[in-house]
């Protein structure tokens, strides 16, 4: 089974793209989906014990975890140190279950995949880019987003340019959807002839 991972920044389209594999046909697994749902389940104990008065109702409430990390790299990492190895084993169930369905190639789509080193376990590698200016575009139109968030955000980022030099495929959307549909075909095409 070949298994591909999908990666790119903040707004580079991602989501967007992962879902064109999807509709193609292509088994995928959305890191940050697995996430929601940890912070609903397996996570919340963990996580509470980490940073007391972070949930409520039995779930992780976001705005309030937030809070308590506030911007600072250790809380983070020690965040990370409880949802990474969570996300990484619902990842390898998602793995398996494809396989035994004689999945014939899978797609993960991990938004922080060259920060977790997860570039590793992949055979093929897609990265989503677009312009900066395009990026910048995107971001600040979210609701919330201030230029300062914006710059946090963008810091604990591998830079898009290293990105696309760790990829085996770029895929622009700064063309539109129909590129960017075009590139996804064009990659299954070339995925369809490996092993």
């Amino acid at each position: 089974m070949i298994v591909l991972g999908l990666t790119g920044s903040m707004a580079m389209g991602k989501s967007t793209t992962a879902a064109m594999f999807r509709a193609r046909g292509l088994p995928v697994h959305d890191s940050d989906r697995t996430v929601h749902r940890l912070y609903r389940g397996a996570a919340v104990e963990p996580i509470e014990a980490a940073f007391p008065g972070v949930t409520e109702d039995g779930e992780v409430d976001r705005r309030k975890l937030g809070a308590a990390l506030a911007g600072d790299f250790t809380r983070l990492k020690r965040l990370e140190a409880i949802v990474h190895p969570l996300v990484r084993a619902e990842t390898v169930r998602f793995a398996e279950a494809a396989a035994q369905k004689n999945a014939r190639a899978i797609l993960l789509d991990i938004p922080l995949l060259f920060e977790t080193g997860a570039q590793k376990w992949m055979d093929v590698v897609i990265v989503v880019s677009t312009t900066p200016e395009i990026q910048r575009q995107r971001v600040l139109a979210r609701r919330g987003m201030t230029e300062e968030l914006f710059a946090k955000l963008l810091a604990r980022q591998i830079p898009d340019a290293q990105k696309r030099l760790g990829a085996h495929f770029v895929i622009d959307t700064g063309h539109g959807l129909e590129a960017a549909e075009r590139d996804v075909g064009a990659i299954l095409k070339t995925v369809a002839t490996m092993g």
